[in-house]
């Protein structure tokens, strides 16, 4: 004989109802079966809220009560043409409406008569399914289990008593030739004779007590989902289903939230060793979960990631605890009178604190019940009153195997600090069957979808970018992403998603990632662009393993970086300022790097995609000491002074530069030497140097003119009124046989930047187009420097330079 429950999701439709039918007709084909069906969906809600508007005078009640009525006597007609199916249903729906009366007429619903009226839903739809099997020329019989299943007077949540139960299961079905019978779960008859249930999801509960009763081969819960998964799938789309689970992982997680299955329903079963499976009744093929004594944990010790909203934290501590026998014995009682059920423990070894973790709803009522029995020591100040903490959730890992595996702990804990998820308790039973971590609630999405990431994908990581400045560069960035995502999944594990983007006039932000095929139309019909509104996006999305990528030469966006840092956001820049501001800026936002575990990546500041950085602090690492750096680090001034010869325009050679992207949209920048002075600072600070950028030495080249121009076009302007004075330059440079380059050089603790004229001997003379070349001298390269050479500009060195920053991104496993 086989047990078959069928939850209100698959009898949620006249439709679904016909499937549930197809599976049971199959198995009953093969063997006995006794079929456990739940309310319709929806309509224990409905009957509950009915209760409570019947209970306060609400006149509300009565529409509610019409949805019921209505939406039984629909389905009743779509599945049968039974005249005596459709008079029970109506009686049954004259019934409540009677009840609902009476509670509106007394004014009160009592837990007793919350039984009551909540027992309709599975009567009714119990009654309804065995009509529409018979409909079919199916034999089925009804059995009410009420007569069946005996329990206390605790009412919502009745105790099952066993033996007695057992007695009557047996004895009925002992006899039973039909071949299918239809029972209504959740519902029981106390010992009193008065309707009861098994609390919500009690319908499982009920098919488990049958199946342990009459020994059969297998309990099967029919869902809506193939079987449990590894994470609740709505909040991870990464989760995976689970095929094979042991009694105890199933009873963990559905004890912390798994809601395919009623917590209680796996004691039953485990103790008579039946398998119970998870099915999907919207595609009985798939495999589902099995749940049974095998425990396999070989290639995954982790079988499943689960969590439970609303809790509260509730601390009792207080030096007058310390030795103090008895104290949790009272904690615990006081609780127990008030049925208040604790969910998380945690005990400091000094017995100084007790942290208990319980459902929200119940804090407040905890709090006064405590503070009552602990009233003495309170006034005496040995005990403080009873700390409250909300908006809390419980994750807990779950997996028998996870005891003889080392280090699950420290890999769940420093996951969820990578990500910025604070955790508030900590707890792990001695069996490590499974560990517990009470954390804030807006946190779950971010911690669950990280502990996945580290413990069921392969390896592979996501990584989530929110782009500022979209141009040229980010424009470029986001086709060399497009280009090589699935080269990157393929063969790095890395998997790259672009969730916001923002120019300088609209913004754009999709959680599930912008398609990168489309994203200029999709940025077009934006919202419109705030710096502030898009940080703030960032932090309220809050997903795991976030950068941001500021690809713009604004200051205001570059004093952001701390924020984004401080909220465990990686920042990668090829925005200069932020790393050229003031010395204690430079030094906080590598202080709150380290701090927050943010990476803070800015190879692009200095020689755009050329590994300049990364080689100094590669020098630095290894215990080598920087002597002196010379450098022409302005791809764009020596491009122009390649391209700048006696006789040409240079007005005309600086708007060709602009034009093809070599320089800063406000081309002063590069031509007043700021630009260069910037990256060389940038370069005197990763050596370890404390300097200002008014402390590097900056001789210019332009003129008064051109320096104090007012604006862009203005500034073109000044180079063709002043156009003698670049010929001037290039014509005695050229005269000499020697070339103009713009050099930075760091020795003995000075910086300096100017335009120099250098002959053929120097490394510089040859530099052609608009290449960079950076000279360390070092302790180790005394006299042949450590020479870095290569394209210093343009939108797709830099767009890769920063890509390779993003790349690096990528944790070690």
């Amino acid at each position: 004989m086989r047990i078959l429950k069928f939850g209100g999701t698959s009898v949620g439709s006249p439709e679904s109802i016909q499937k549930v039918i197809a599976v049971v007709k199959e198995r009953a084909q093969q063997e006995k079966v006794a079929v456990v069906v739940s309310a319709l969906g929806g309509i224990t809600n409905k009957l509950l809220l009915a209760g409570q508007l019947a209970s306060q005078k609400d006149t509300a009640y009565t529409a509610i009560f019409e949805e019921i009525k209505d939406t039984h006597l629909t389905y009743t007609k779509a599945l049968t043409k039974s005249e005596e199916t459709f008079t029970e249903i109506q009686r049954l729906m004259n019934d409540l409406e009677a009840l609902l009366q009476g509670i509106f007429l007394i004014n009160e619903l009592s837990l007793k008569t919350i039984d009551k009226l909540t027992s309709f839903g599975e009567r009714t739809s119990s009654i309804m399914i065995t009509g529409a099997f018979l409909a079919q020329d199916i034999l089925a019989q009804h059995k009410d289990t009420r007569d069946l299943i005996i329990t206390d007077a605790s009412h919502t949540k009745a105790m099952v008593y066993m033996e007695q139960t057992y007695t009557a299961i047996q004895d009925y079905f002992k006899d039973r030739k039909a071949t299918i019978t239809i029972l209504p779960g959740f519902i029981a008859r106390s010992e009193a004779g008065e309707t009861s249930t098994l609390g919500r999801g009690g319908s499982d509960y009920t098919a488990a007590i049958l199946a342990a009763a009459l020994q059969v081969d297998a309990l099967e819960i029919w869902t809506d989902v193939s079987g449990m998964y590894s994470a609740n799938p709505t909040l991870v789309k990464q989760a995976q289903p689970i095929s094979q689970i042991s009694y105890h992982e199933a009873m963990e997680l559905s004890h912390f939230g798994a809601k395919v299955l009623y917590p209680p329903t796996i004691a039953p079963v485990m103790q008579e060793n039946i398998p119970l499976y998870i099915k999907n009744t919207f595609d009985p093929e798939a495999a589902g979960t099995c749940i049974s004594n095998q425990v396999n944990g070989k290639n995954n010790p982790i079988k499943g990631i689960s969590h439970i909203n609303d809790i509260a934290l509730l601390t009792l501590e207080g030096a007058g605890m310390i030795g103090i026998s008895g104290t949790s014995k009272r904690l615990f009682e006081t609780l127990s009178v008030r049925a208040i059920n604790v969910i998380l423990i945690t005990q400091a070894s000094s017995e100084h604190s007790i942290c208990l973790g319980i459902s929200q709803e119940d804090a407040q009522q905890a709090k006064e019940a405590i503070e009552n029995t602990f009233a003495y020591e309170i006034s005496k100040h040995q005990i403080d009153p009873v700390l409250i903490e909300k908006d809390l959730a419980i994750i807990a890992l779950v997996g028998e195997k996870m005891k003889s595996h080392q280090g699950i702990s420290g890999k769940m804990f420093s996951t969820l600090g990578k990500n910025n998820v604070n955790i508030r308790a900590i707890a792990q039973g001695a069996s490590e069957k499974n560990i517990s971590a009470v954390i804030a609630s807006k946190d779950v999405g971010k911690a669950l979808n990280s502990l996945h990431e580290r413990f069921f994908e392969d390896q592979s990581q996501q990584l989530n970018l929110f782009i500022m400045g979209v141009g040229n560069v980010g424009g470029r960035l986001l086709a060399q992403i497009k280009q090589q995502q699935d080269y990157l999944l393929e063969h790095l594990k890395l998997n790259l998603r672009v969730i916001g983007i923002s120019n300088s006039r609209t913004m754009l932000f999709q959680e599930e990632g912008i398609d990168l095929a489309t994203w200029q139309s999709q940025l077009a019909a934006g919202e419109k662009a705030d710096m502030v509104r898009f940080r703030e996006s960032v932090q309220n999305l809050n997903i795991r393993n976030s950068v941001f990528v500021d690809i713009t030469a604004n200051e205001d966006v570059a004093m952001t970086y701390a924020h984004y840092l401080r909220n465990s956001i990686a920042v990668v820049a090829c925005n200069k300022i932020a790393c050229a501001s003031a010395m204690g800026n430079y030094s906080l936002l590598k202080r709150l790097s380290k701090k927050y575990n943010a990476p803070f990546l800015f190879e692009t500041n200095v020689g755009a995609g050329l590994p300049i950085i990364d080689t100094l602090k590669n020098l630095m690492a290894s215990g080598d000491r920087i002597t002196k750096i010379q450098a022409v680090l302005s791809g764009s001034l020596n491009f122009v002074f390649n391209n700048f010869e006696s006789g040409d325009s240079f007005h005309d050679v600086v708007q060709q530069a602009k034009t093809e992207g070599y320089t800063e949209p406000d081309p002063r920048i590069d031509l007043s030497g700021v630009d260069v002075a910037r990256k060389i600072l940038i370069l005197a600070r990763e050596a370890g140097l404390e300097l200002e950028l008014k402390d590097i030495v900056n001789t210019p080249f332009l003129t008064k003119k051109n320096l104090e121009s007012t604006d862009v076009p203005h500034f073109f302007e000044t180079l063709k009124e002043d156009a003698s004075h670049f010929e001037a330059l290039v014509s005695e440079a050229s005269a000499q046989g020697r070339r103009l380059k713009y050099v930075a050089q760091l020795e003995n603790n000075l910086a300096s930047v100017g335009l120099q004229s250098v002959g053929s001997e120097s490394p510089f003379y040859n530099l052609e187009g608009k290449d960079n070349i950076v000279l360390f001298y070092t302790e180790r390269y005394p006299d042949q420097p450590l020479i870095i050479k290569g394209a210093g500009a343009g939108g797709d060195v830099t767009a890769s330079g920063l890509f390779s920053d993003i790349i690096r991104l990528r944790q070690a496993p």
